[in-house]
């Protein structure tokens, strides 16, 4: 394999390239006409053209949290993909997964502001979404542990986000993706079993359907979804038998306003804590009846209404959880950049409020990156 062939990320890995560019990003090209750029930004553009021309100004940006930072490379790529002589411009900027502080200064720009300033919107839009979904995953990540993290966002958001999300999940540490596009930027493939719809289409009979699936794909790890009747135990008993050595695990998704058949069963389970959705009481009894029917090896996998708080409360139960399928909580953007022109051709000027905050830990970008 060639190395123009490699995927971008993996020259990174092995110190070939130092960032990712737009051949990983694949920005489109309208961003050059100032299609997504806020129209008073274009404005400001054409009036120094013809104002005041050639004034370097130096652009920071920094957030307000503790946060994982991502979309670093990203910003990056987009002033060398569409400023006017991006080779001219000061570049210094922070590494994607590095821990960042409040009013840390992440990046900083210098250069002649009618080259690059209308893209100051569009690189605050991109450095906000992907180290809120970076920050998100670290956090569930440091709740979950030694278990492993599997990023569900497909459903939580338009999926042309499904590239840069998964890619910031990656950064924050999950572990796996629920689909292709997520792994584009730095992965192969994504990994997942079955829905409700496959137990359906087989009229609601969860054997058929997994021996549907392992005939269909008979190289992958067979992992029954248990809560299509709401019977989450008796039906991972019943699943477990039929395959024996062959089953890997079983996913529990039970529905928050549910409670599971077993415990309508055995009333006096009632008053012990909450039992609607997936709880730990339920995978704790799966747990227990697997294990004396002779199945300690049957993972178990729990998804529905994760985030990081739930996560820890499962864990600080000591919940016999193997993996946590986690989507809709991972997807907030919650966390906002700002960009501040600070200085004028080497001069303090700025907004009241606003200064140059060097930071050392800021590397200068050289250009072309490759």
């Amino acid at each position: 394999m060639s190395a123009m062939s490699e995927k971008e990320f993996e020259l990174k890995r092995q110190g070939k390239i130092t960032r990712l560019t737009n051949r990983t990003f694949k920005f489109d090209p309208r961003v050059k006409s100032g299609w997504f750029s806020a129209v008073y930004f274009l404005k400001t553009a054409e009036i120094i053209k013809q104002k005041r021309p050639k004034q370097r100004v130096t652009m920071q940006f920094f957030q307000k949290k503790e946060a994982i930072l991502c979309g670093i490379d990203e910003a990056i790529a987009l002033l060398h993909s569409f400023a006017t002589n991006p080779g001219e411009l000061k570049i210094c900027a922070l590494h994607d997964g590095d821990k960042i502080s409040p009013f840390e200064t992440v990046l900083t720009i210098e250069g002649y502001y009618e080259d690059f300033g209308y893209l100051e919107g569009i690189i605050d839009g991109v450095l906000a979404r992907r180290t809120s979904v970076a920050t998100h995953v670290y956090n569930v990540v440091q709740a979950a542990g030694d278990k492993q993290v599997i990023f569900m966002g497909d459903r939580d958001d338009h999926f042309s986000q499904q590239a840069g999300d998964g890619y910031a999940a990656y950064i924050g540490g999950a572990a796996a993706q629920a689909t292709h596009a997520m792994n584009e930027w730095w992965g192969k493939a994504g990994v997942g079993t079955m829905p409700h719809a496959l137990i359906q289409l087989f009229d609601g009979d969860l054997i058929k359907a997994c021996e549907a699936y392992v005939a269909t794909f008979p190289q992958d790890n067979l992992v029954a979804l248990v809560d299509y009747h709401n019977d989450v135990i008796a039906d991972s008993l019943k699943v477990a038998r039929h395959f024996g050595d062959k089953l890997y695990g079983v996913r529990v998704d039970t529905a928050a306003n549910m409670v599971d058949q077993y415990f309508l069963n055995n009333r006096h389970e009632f008053g012990r804590e909450d039992l609607r959705g997936t709880n730990v009481r339920l995978i704790r009894l799966l747990r227990e009846h697997l294990d004396q029917a002779g199945f300690p090896n049957v993972k178990i996998i729990v998804s529905g209404g994760f985030d990081a708080d739930k996560i820890r409360q499962f864990q600080q139960q000591n919940a016999p959880v193997d993996s946590y399928g986690v989507g809709s909580s991972l997807l907030k953007v919650n966390i906002g950049f700002t960009g501040d022109c600070v200085l004028l051709n080497g001069k303090a000027q700025a907004k009241e409020g606003r200064q140059y905050n060097d930071n050392p830990r800021l590397s200068q970008v050289e250009f072309p990156l490759i």
